[in-house]
């Protein structure tokens, strides 16, 4: 154990005596050294221990720096695993892995071995995190440990039924200085390069230490690194921190320099915010921004934002861990931040941790957890399982569920791998797909004409999709300098593809595009159709799908001439209002109608029906997204050939006469059926039709007699042929009382020279009586008409609406 005193150490004693009771629930500021002592602590009482940490450079860090601590290398007594890699053996005696390694091993049953589980930095509230907890904390198989810097300790406590231990965190004092001149002013992105240099000279005049910058992402770190090594040249040392950052830049920023010569300055992103210790920070500057999704009118939304008051603190104490220290934070000192951030089983898609549950055996709406989700977000995850046959009507998990969920991708990357009908097409979706799946993108489409002339010529397909396959496998070999392309990005996608093709036991990767493009693009659309997207007829810069609506990315390939594409990855922005979220299609592979058609994509719309030379025809519209992709004259057989003969019926080009019939005969039963008088009593009617009560005239024809030919089993014309209209009457008013009914409510009236209709308001109780044709100019006597007792009586005429009395 190292000799430095920390804050976390006067608890251990307490500590010690609770872990074999129960539970725990450790509350420590940052700075308190809890993800250092707690693992070693609980190691040293002989269990084998597991930490499971949110982030991956966090779980690399701890792990290297406590193995220096008890002299052994990584891997013997304490390692890890992230999703790269892993340095452990049967023999290690603390573990710590990302939550997404933790599900996995607890699928497998691995997580048997270990008799206490260390969930360290809970406070971050991610996904993973929640579930795990919620499987261990139902199974009470291992002591659980549960670590926060910032969450409400009682929650956790109850929830766990756990002993709450509480610690103090950092040692020496922290001031705050607020850059913003509006107090209230919110942290923003607008003057951020500005102020982070204004806010560097401060610090920089302190000359007592390190600056650690925090930046909402990559892009900015790499932008702000290189304006700061042109303006301060080699007078200070400018090092990146992030999650993908190479090892050797990481161990830069985690490490103490031999030399001291040049103040560093440290461009992180909030994966310095927690559990790795940056050695020398004496400066903090604070954007107050990260990059963060939320669910927003049905979809995720990656969309930038301010950070909460927890984080605030958790970055202000990354300063003062060995003396005093100071924050500078972009934003005003009163402004509104929210005191906690959301979790994000409340802002995600919870479609791959519904599939995580289930192949742990457990359903996920019946999980405790300390934060339920919403119902509407289990109906949209379920679906999009039972879609991709993950899971079944019941929710458990298929066979399917089980070969995509090992896979460290999203279940839809994972769903459409499997599907691939052969290894050259499968391995093509696991290049594309690991492409997509690291953070950065692999390269960026240049902006002059000749630059896009020869990107053309070295990939000659407009096509996000295969562009990404060929930068993999080209390996930084061979490509353009026009792809500007990012070279440890692709580093990255290949080790992941590498991984993935090793767990299929597919070949290596490849040097060129060894598949067919047209089969591949064919296997995906059967896979999945809801990828399919058709351009708008006018608005052309937009495409849709029948459910949601696409706009091309400004660094998307796909040409303007092209009308349908395959998007195999999007991301969603705030757009105007409070509503509306803007949904941009970052890769896509373009696809012709005709694939579309042959591959039975979209719904089909019968038009006019015909007859022609004693055959039945029907002209049919193949519809996407309300766009026309296909016309075609068919000879329609089952559903299709009832529809087209209930057109000719209606036209009475077929069985002349009855449609006219069955409307008088269905108006009559209606009104029959809405009158109340002792005449026709309700009672007589029969029920069998009273579906049809609301409907219009019409419609209730059709929906009558489609029934009659689905029930009389008629597909064809030759079938029709066999019957005629006296087969098809409409079994309303019995035959014994139309006549009668006939003659008080008549739905036709002749009277000396004029020919009416008549329709009845039931709940007015009112008559209309309406002029069809006829050379009378008078208006209908009341003596004339039907007794009507008890009705009002309204004439119309063209525009003119007279009362009868």
């Amino acid at each position: 154990m190292p000799s430095v005193s920390l804050p976390i150490d006067s608890v251990k004693a307490e500590f010690l005596e609770k872990i074999s009771l129960n539970h725990l629930v450790v509350a420590a500021e940052t700075g308190s050294g809890k993800s250092t002592r707690l693992p070693l602590w609980a190691a040293a009482l002989g269990q084998k221990v597991l930490v499971v940490q949110p982030r991956r450079l966090a779980c690399v860090a701890l792990a290297e720096f406590l193995s220096k601590t008890v002299n052994a290398a990584v891997g013997d007594k304490i390692g890890y695993a992230i999703r790269f890699e892993q340095k452990i053996t049967a023999n290690t005696e603390v573990v710590f892995v990302t939550p997404g390694v933790a599900l996995r091993w607890q699928m497998k049953g691995e997580l048997k071995q270990f008799d206490t589980v260390i969930l360290d930095e809970f406070h971050e509230r991610c996904i993973d995190t929640d579930l795990l907890l919620a499987l261990l904390k139902k199974e009470q198989r291992c002591r659980l440990i549960v670590t926060s810097a910032t969450l409400s300790a009682a929650r956790l406590q109850d929830y766990l039924s756990a002993d709450l231990i509480t610690a103090k965190g950092r040692q020496y004092p922290v001031t705050s200085q607020y850059l913003a001149q509006d107090s209230r002013a919110m942290p923003d992105l607008t003057s951020l390069r500005q102020m982070v240099f204004t806010a560097i000279e401060k610090a920089l005049e302190f000359k007592d230490g390190n600056v650690l910058v925090f930046l909402p992402g990559r892009k900015e770190i790499t932008q702000l690194q290189q304006q700061l090594n042109a303006r301060y040249k080699e007078q200070v040392s400018v090092i990146p921190l992030y999650a993908s950052v190479d090892p050797v830049m990481r161990m830069a920023a985690l490490s103490t320099p031999a030399t001291a010569d040049l103040p560093r300055i440290i461009l992180a992103t909030n994966v310095a915010e927690t559990s790795l210790t940056i050695p020398g920070i004496t400066s903090v500057i604070d954007c107050g921004l990260e990059r963060q999704t939320h669910q927003r009118n049905g979809r995720t939304v990656l969309g930038l934002q301010a950070i909460s008051q927890a984080s605030t603190e958790q970055r202000k104490g990354r300063a003062g861990r060995t003396q005093p220290g100071r924050v500078f934070r972009l934003w005003g000192e009163h402004a509104p931040l929210a005191a906690h951030g959301l979790p994000e089983i409340l802002r995600e898609e919870l479609a791959e941790m519904m599939l995580a549950s289930a192949c742990c055996g457990e359903s996920l709406a019946e999980l405790q957890f300390i934060d339920s989700p919403k119902p509407k977000q289990l109906e949209m995850a379920a679906l999009q399982l039972q879609q991709m046959n993950a899971l079944d009507d019941q929710s458990k998990i298929t066979q399917h569920g089980k070969i995509i969920f090992p896979l460290p991708i999203d279940s839809l990357f994972a769903h459409l791998i499997s599907t691939m009908p052969t290894p050259e097409l499968q391995g093509a979706m696991v290049d594309l797909v690991a492409a997509l799946s690291v953070q950065q993108r692999l390269w960026q489409l240049p902006k002059e004409q000749h630059q896009l002339q020869v990107l053309q010529q070295w990939q000659p397909h407009s096509c996000d999709a295969t562009t990404l396959i060929l930068l993999l496998r080209s390996d930084g070999k061979l490509i353009p300098d026009e792809a500007n392309a990012d070279l440890t990005a692709i580093k990255e996608a290949r080790l992941l593809a590498r991984q993935i093709r090793q767990q299929l036991a597919l070949p290596a990767i490849p040097k060129t595009l060894d598949f067919d493009r047209q089969q591949w693009l064919n296997a995906v659309i059967k896979a999945k159709p809801e990828l399919c997207f058709v351009r708008r007829t006018k608005r052309r810069q937009a495409l849709g799908n029948g459910y949601c609506e696409v706009s091309p990315a400004r660094e998307s390939r796909f040409a303007e001439t092209d009308e349908a594409a395959i998007v195999f990855d999007d991301f969603a922005i705030a757009g105007k209002g409070t509503r509306q979220a803007l949904t941009i299609a970052s890769c896509m592979a373009s696809v012709t109608l005709k694939q579309l058609s042959q591959a039975d994509v979209g719904e089909i719309a019968p038009g006019n029906a015909s007859l022609e030379k004693g055959k039945l025809w029907l002209k049919v519209d193949r519809l996407l997204a309300n766009r026309i992709i296909e016309q075609s004259l068919i000879e329609p057989k089952g559903v299709l050939a009832r529809q087209a003969l209930l057109q000719l019926i209606q036209r009475n080009k077929l069985l002349p006469g009855l449609f006219d019939q069955l409307q008088i005969d269905i108006a009559g039963w209606q009104l029959w059926r809405a009158i109340d008088s002792d005449d026709f009593p309700k009672l007589d009617a029969p029920l069998i039709n009273d579906h049809l009560l609301p409907l219009e005239i019409a419609e209730a024809a059709q929906s009558w007699l489609l029934g009659q030919l689905v029930d009389l089993e008629i597909e064809s014309l030759e079938d029709l042929r066999l019957f005629d209209s006296a087969d098809f009457v409409f079994p309303g008013i019995t035959n014994w009382q139309q006549e009668k009914f006939q003659q008080n409510y008549p739905l036709r009236l002749v009277l000396a020279e004029l020919q009416l209709k008549v329709s009845y308001q039931i709940v007015t109780k009112t008559v209309v009586i309406e002029k069809i044709t006829g050379s009378r100019k008078k208006d209908p006597a009341r003596w004339e008409l039907p007794k009507w007792i008890g009705w009002k009586i309204h004439y119309r005429q063209a525009s003119r609406l007279v009362v009868i009395k």
